[in-house]
């Protein structure tokens, strides 16, 4: 019996940062939440430690960048997104 698609519903700050991602990085991470939404594991998705079951973290590396969404799976019948956020490589930069 295949599980039916749930719909992906955003935090307000998470669709914001997801927007503000390169085309490309946002193609490949929006696939993967529709394969959360389906009921399925993406290969970009792990559990986010400490935060509970039906937390995911999907990371992307794209040109020396990180591009982070964390969705929750077990709040009501949505897939919620709830950050979505770009992290800069350290290369370069000197801890203060």
């Amino acid at each position: 019996m295949m599980r039916g698609t749930r719909s992906v519903s955003w935090v307000g700050a998470a669709r914001k940062g997801f927007e503000a991602f390169p085309q490309g990085v946002r193609l490949k991470l929006a696939r993967a939440l529709c394969l959360v939404a389906e009921g399925r594991h993406p290969d970009i998705a792990k559990p986010l430690d400490g935060s509970g079951p039906g937390v995911l973290e999907l990371t992307l590396h794209h040109r020396g960048d990180a591009f982070r969404v964390v969705c929750a799976v077990r709040i009501g019948a949505d897939v919620w997104v709830i950050h979505a956020s770009q992290e800069k490589s350290g290369t370069g930069v000197g801890t203060p």
